[in-house]
């Protein structure tokens, strides 16, 4: 097993340990609460999309049309993000879970 995958065991052995054995899950807003969680899971992929095209970027492996469909993909996303927030009354905070002491998620 590489050290990349090691590390990222260890993180996810850590995440498992910090969340709580049981949810207390409220039926009057249940399904508020996995709006939340799925909105919670894309923006964290997002961000790591993000991340991934502007090392690409900076490494010059993409060309121009493919730097304006991911800016233009990225936009759109972002968008798309902000209306369902306010759809469902959900900030950009409450996205950020506390993942106790590993810190926020993002």
């Amino acid at each position: 097993m590489s050290d990349e995958a090691l590390v990222l065991r260890d993180e996810i052995d850590e995440l498992v340990r910090a969340l709580p054995r049981r949810i207390d899950a409220d039926p009057e807003r249940v399904d508020v609460g996995l709006a939340r969680l799925v909105l919670t899971l894309i923006e964290f992929l997002r961000q790591v999309l993000e991340h991934q095209a502007v090392r690409r970027l900076d490494a010059g492996g993409l060309s121009e049309e493919e730097q304006e469909r991911l800016g233009l993909a990225f936009l759109r996303l972002r968008d798309r993000m902000a209306e369902l927030r306010t759809t469902l009354g959900v900030t950009e905070q409450d996205l950020n879970l506390d993942l106790g002491p590993l810190g926020k998620l993002l």
